[in-house]
């Protein structure tokens, strides 16, 4: 299956979920915002999505600072 995160394309196994797929990519749930298909999800959602084909992410680091 294929989603496309952050505007780049990515080939997955189909039921991958989205914090395995965040771990692929060196990020870590609860660190970062996501946006699923224009829905933005909780960090607490973030755990149980399962990705489908055709999923649209946006994904926002948490940056700390002052």
């Amino acid at each position: 299956m294929t989603i496309t995160a952050n505007g780049k394309k990515f080939d997955l196994e189909p039921g991958t979920p989205l914090p395995a797929f965040l771990e692929s990519i060196n990020l870590t749930v609860g660190l970062v915002i996501v946006e699923r298909n224009k829905q933005a999800l909780s960090p607490s959602e973030t755990a149980d999505v399962v990705l489908e084909d055709g999923d649209t992410l946006e994904i926002v680091k948490i940056v700390a600072g002052g």
